[in-house]
């Protein structure tokens, strides 16, 4: 036991010093601007051109840009400081105005940039002779108070934005605490699947952020206008998904070299699609509602999960690898899917077009937007699903019996390789919802899949590993501790509060709250 807990520990080191940190976002982004997009106020994914932006600092002018078609406006900065933000009002087309809010007064903003801080600016427009105030951002999207961006920067840091409503204890209280249970159930979604695979392999999968990070890419390619790129994609992985499906209903009932052959096919099938569909280009283009998005990188994110552990995990486990060295695998493979997101998506933050400005929805001292009220909903319903599945269906069970005991489930009769695919399967979909859920509340990034790893591993430990229930509570329970430490610490300090809770938790009952103690030796 001793050996293996500095197995692990070892590999997490190895893991937080290989792969980059924000530092590297920011190193690439080269340095300070000012950015932000201004869209239509009645269809938030049409973006207004033509609006002059101006930067100064004091009385000297710094830079100044134009909105392109889709609204976006970039203003590169000398350095950190205090600037002035202007818009040119008589750019602004006869039909708009811009909306007042408490950082935007009379069309100008005092903006204050931090060192390597690419500065995201909402600047949004009402229709003329409208309510200038009507509309706002949410307060989990602005910074904290004092900073001078309320309620109208998104958030641009590396943990969840946390609203402070400047009113009383009791306000601050009720408001952190909405936010933390948020921040908890998309936490939860994510890490079930971190869980079942420790539970079911005994692997701890390195890689598991970084398919939180595919499902947020994925939902973000395919409800923004997919075309040679996204029509390559979906093609590779229909016919990844096509060899997986022959392999769990054909397995048995044909010969095996006839079945190894056909979902060849189906892979070499899927790889010539995308290429001719890559060729096309944006020839054959087309775009989802986010909801269709979703449906589909949910369904990408099961076909990359079963993926990687019917080619890569299974043929390790039946050569009996060390478990060290599948622990050194997982690492490489969080590189490569990393750095392939990288490479196709760029290190530019987005967000999810028409979800940035909403309306507040106020419950008593409580003000949300609309999506969050959806993130919240949704996530709710998946985790009654999930613990639905688990509990009274025939595959569920199946999951549950090899998780506590893998070799007693196999002498059974529970076919394990089939069970383990189905688990991977699962954790991909949930990895890729709870990633489309964190990018709504958050912006989408090629590291936000590793900044959200930590506190998956502090979720399942916490709740205790191996177990799907154990994750939902851990994922609840760190998501409060790190948004309610706030009330007294930077919110720099989320992540330490939340991690520092799980330590705890090994002081006092290793096995997690809904772990069980296990006799060794």
């Amino acid at each position: 036991m001793r050996t293996r807990l500095v197995t692990v520990l070892l590999a997490l080191i190895t893991a937080i010093l290989v792969i980059p940190g924000p530092a590297a976002t920011a190193d690439e982004q080269g340095g300070e601007a000012l950015h932000g997009q201004i869209s239509h106020p009645d269809d938030r994914d049409q973006g207004v051109e033509g609006i002059g932006i101006t930067v100064f600092q004091e009385d000297d002018e710094i830079g100044a840009s134009e909105t392109d078609p889709d609204g976006l406006w970039e203003v590169e900065l000398p350095g950190p400081g205090g600037y002035r933000v202007v818009v040119d009002q008589e750019s602004i087309p006869s039909e708009f105005a811009v909306r007042e809010t408490s950082l935007v007064v009379d069309g100008e903003a005092e903006v204050e940039v931090e060192a390597d801080d690419r500065r995201p600016l909402i600047i949004a427009l009402v229709p003329a002779g409208g309510d200038a105030d009507a509309g706002s951002p949410s307060p989990l999207e602005g910074e904290s108070e004092g900073s001078g961006a309320e309620s109208d920067a998104p958030a641009d840091d590396e943990s969840i934005a946390v609203g402070d409503s400047g009113g009383s204890f009791g306000e601050r209280l009720a408001q952190l605490t909405v936010s933390g249970v948020l921040f908890g159930l998309v936490i939860a979604v994510s890490a079930i699947g971190l869980s079942l695979i420790f539970g079911t392999t005994k692997l701890i999968n390195f890689s598991h952020g970084d398919m939180v990070t595919f499902g947020a890419m994925m939902a973000m390619l395919f409800s923004t206008g997919a075309s040679g790129m996204g029509n390559a994609l979906l093609a590779i992985f229909a016919g990844l998904g096509g060899a997986i499906l022959l392999g769990v209903f054909a397995e048995g009932r044909m010969p095996w070299t006839g079945l190894i052959v056909t979902q060849w096919v189906s892979i070499f099938a899927g790889l010539v699609l995308a290429t001719l569909l890559g060729v096309l280009g944006d020839s054959v283009g087309w775009q989802l509602p986010l909801w269709a998005a979703t449906v589909v990188a949910v369904l990408m994110g099961a076909v990359l999960g079963g993926s990687m552990e019917r080619y890569v995990w299974r043929p390790l486990r039946h050569r009996n690898v060390a478990m060290i060295q599948m622990f050194i695998v997982s690492i490489g493979l969080a590189l490569i899917l990393r750095h392939v997101i990288l490479v196709l998506f760029g290190a530019r933050r987005e967000r999810y077009a028409g979800f940035q400005i909403q309306d507040l929805v106020e419950i008593g001292p409580v003000s949300l937007p609309p999506r969050d009220l959806v993130v919240m909903g949704v996530a709710l319903v998946v985790l009654v699903g999930v613990a639905c599945l688990l509990q009274f269906t025939r595959i569920g069970k199946a999951m549950r019996a090899v998780s506590d005991n893998r070799d007693l489930a196999e002498s059974s009769g529970i076919d394990v390789d089939r069970v383990t695919l189905y688990v991977w399967g699962l954790g991909g979909a949930l990895a890729s919802l709870g990633g489309v859920l964190f990018g709504l509340n958050q912006v989408v990034d090629y590291e936000m899949g590793f900044r959200l790893l930590l506190l998956m591993f502090a979720a399942v430990i916490l709740g205790g590993l191996g177990t799907a229930y154990g994750a939902m509570v851990g994922g609840l329970a760190v998501g409060l501790v790190a948004v309610l430490s706030t009330l007294w610490f930077p919110s720099q300090l989320m992540q330490a509060w939340a991690l520092a809770l799980m330590i705890l938790m090994l002081l006092v009952r290793p096995q997690g709250l809904l772990g069980r103690r296990e006799r060794v030796g």
